[in-house]
């Protein structure tokens, strides 16, 4: 039976890597435990990610910011769709991305962050998250990296400055979904790993190599981590980026509405995927990849 190993962020470097990479290679996905996010960080971002969905639908529009693909701000329900589903996902969404210095030579990558005034915390609470957010991703890096016979240190230059975002979702009660559509149909993430919290709530699942889907059930507060399609290019499929979506639910819960924050992180826009070992593709930008994935999804 397929399982996906629950692991904790406190463990020896060497345990650490050979669960993770054991359970990238069955599934691509872990759950990791003592991920050093504290509580306090979660629940204020939290409580300023719900304060924005429920603004009234004129206000969150005015955040909406056409030209950037979702990259910042607002992203209303029914604007993303997973790569050629015939329906729109039933959810909405708001980027936070890097905070640059002035004159960054990354900037031509990175838009500036927008910040709803309507939620006087929203800017300080996301950014505590984003910090706290890559501390845990560098850590996992370290274990992807030896996990792959790497140096650990091999990763934190590829994602120095990376164009990483964290995302808050809402998805709405789903009583009256269009036929055919879900909460977010199947797909891969186009990023490097993505952390993501809030995953209590049922709903998630991922497709094993058997072709059956398994539900994905961490424990309170614990991360969803999986390996996403820059990963799997560079490792020429060695960690693979797994299928998976978020399913409407039944009963009780098809009234309610679901929360969860991801954070994708990303190697820097100028890092050159050059696959390590035989098979791979072709060298591609980083930001050449993201460009070419997100026109796929019907965000540019």
């Amino acid at each position: 039976m397929t399982q996906i190993a629950t692991l904790s962020l406190r463990e020896p470097l060497d345990t650490l890597a050979s669960g993770l990479g054991r359970s990238f290679a069955e599934t691509g996905f872990a759950i990791v435990r003592d991920h050093g996010i504290a509580p306090e960080t979660i629940a204020r971002a939290d409580a300023a990610m719900r304060a924005f969905f429920a603004l009234p639908e004129p206000v969150k529009q005015a955040y909406r910011l056409a030209g950037q693909g979702g990259a910042r701000g607002y992203t209303p329900f029914g604007a993303e769709h997973a790569k050629d589903a015939a329906v729109h996902d039933l959810k909405e969404f708001w980027h936070v991305g890097r905070e640059l210095p002035e004159g960054d030579s990354l900037a031509r990558y990175m838009p500036v962050n927008v910040w709803p005034a309507e939620v006087p915390d929203f800017r300080a609470a996301s950014l505590a998250l984003f910090a706290e957010f890559e501390a845990a991703g560098g850590r996992l890096l370290e274990a992807i990296a030896a996990a792959l016979g790497l140096a650990p240190g091999f990763f934190a230059p590829t994602v120095a400055q990376g164009n990483s975002v964290l995302r808050y979702l809402h998805y709405p009660p789903v009583a009256a979904a269009r036929e055919g559509a879900v909460r977010a149909a199947a797909h891969e993430d186009i990023n490097t790993i993505t952390l993501l919290l809030g995953a209590e709530e049922a709903g998630l699942e991922l497709l094993t190599s058997d072709g059956e889907w398994l539900a994905v059930t961490p424990p309170e507060g614990a991360l969803v981590v999986n390996v996403g399609d820059m990963l799997q290019r560079l490792t020429a499929g060695k960690l693979r980026s797994t299928t998976h979506r978020v399913v409407n639910p039944k009963g009780a819960a098809a009234a309610r509405s679901r929360y969860s924050m991801p954070f994708f992180l990303h190697f820097r826009p100028d890092y050159v995927i050059d696959p390590i070992g035989e098979g791979g593709e072709e060298p591609i930008t980083a930001d050449d990849y993201l460009q070419q994935r997100l026109r796929e999804i019907g965000l540019i």
